[in-house]
């Protein structure tokens, strides 16, 4: 009898044992790490340099104002002087060297979206351009031609932006995004017109004139890029950006053709129209104020 009741017991603990082991665990399962910080968000400032170029043509035009027939007859000189004064540069790769800096702020949402505003200005060295003409046009097909001398000049002194972008994080550390906005800039533009004539009789006639302009464009910006932070808080660019800043114009006085002893013959109005539009390369370097992102450098 009591060896019965002991297998009895035993068997009873033996199946409570079992049944335990069947039982779900009651640990708490392993606390998943936080997502890490993103290293993009946050301000940064930095510095650029590159180079600027475009293909800007020049223009000179001139409008009739009066020829004094009363005294000097032949009306036709006035067509003459208007088709001589007329100047039409043609564009051409012209360019400079840009240097500035620039500051901004990155958002990083959605895992591997970065949106951000983007405010820069640079300097530009060498960005000026120099035309020349030489216009002869004959009065009624005779050997007397009105001869006009034109020099002209326009040049960007300084360029910025006020730009949106977005990118795409092709790796954690490498980021391809587009870009667009506001742009403006110093420009200045200069010419200067010089008409001679020799009439039947051997007299000269000569007049003229000179404008300029400087004045600060604004207009608009567009392109892309790639960054790449290759060590914490600090990333590197390339960027493309297309510019335009519309066209500028200047009229100066009135050219009046006059003989030595002041006696006027004609008068004509040259006026000068150009635009600034163009292309910028740089590459940059940023320094990201990301307090509390300890961005992990990963290697491919």
């Amino acid at each position: 009898m009591k060896k019965l009741l002991m297998m009895t017991a035993a068997a009873g603990l033996a199946a409570s044992a079992s049944f335990a082991a069947d039982l779900p665990s009651r640990k708490a399962p392993p606390i998943a790490p936080p997502p890490p910080p993103p290293m993009w968000t946050g301000f940064y400032v930095g510095l650029n340099a590159g180079g600027t170029w475009g293909n800007n043509n020049l223009n000179v035009y001139s409008y009739p104002l009066f020829v004094n027939n009363a005294q000097f007859g032949n009306p036709a000189i006035l067509d003459s002087a208007v088709l001589s004064g007329a100047a039409w540069f043609p564009g051409g790769n012209s360019g400079g060297f840009i240097g500035g800096g620039q500051i901004g702020y990155n958002l990083q949402f959605g895992g591997s979206f970065v949106a951000g505003l983007e405010a820069d200005i640079q300097g530009v060295a060498g960005g000026s351009r120099t035309f020349n003409s030489v216009n002869a046009v004959p009065v009624n097909g005779a050997n007397f031609p009105v001869s006009t001398f034109v020099n002209a000049q326009q040049h960007l002194d300084y360029v910025g932006t006020v730009r949106g972008r977005l990118g795409w994080l092709f790796t954690p550390t490498l980021m391809v995004y587009g870009t667009g906005g506001l742009a403006y800039g110093g420009v200045s533009a200069n010419f200067g017109v010089l008409q001679t004539h020799f009439n039947n009789g051997g007299q000269l006639t000569s007049g003229a004139a000179t404008g300029a302009v400087a004045d600060t464009r604004v207009g608009w910006t567009a392109g892309g890029g790639v960054e790449w932070m290759f060590m914490p808080n600090w990333s590197a660019k390339v960027e493309y950006l297309y510019y335009d800043l519309g066209d500028v114009r200047t009229s100066p006085s009135a050219l009046f053709s006059a003989f030595p002893d002041g006696r006027v013959r004609y008068g004509v109005a040259p006026e000068m129209r150009t635009s600034f539009r163009g292309n910028i390369v740089r590459a940059g370097l940023n320094y990201h104020f990301n307090w509390g992102a300890a961005p992990v450098i990963a290697s491919y």
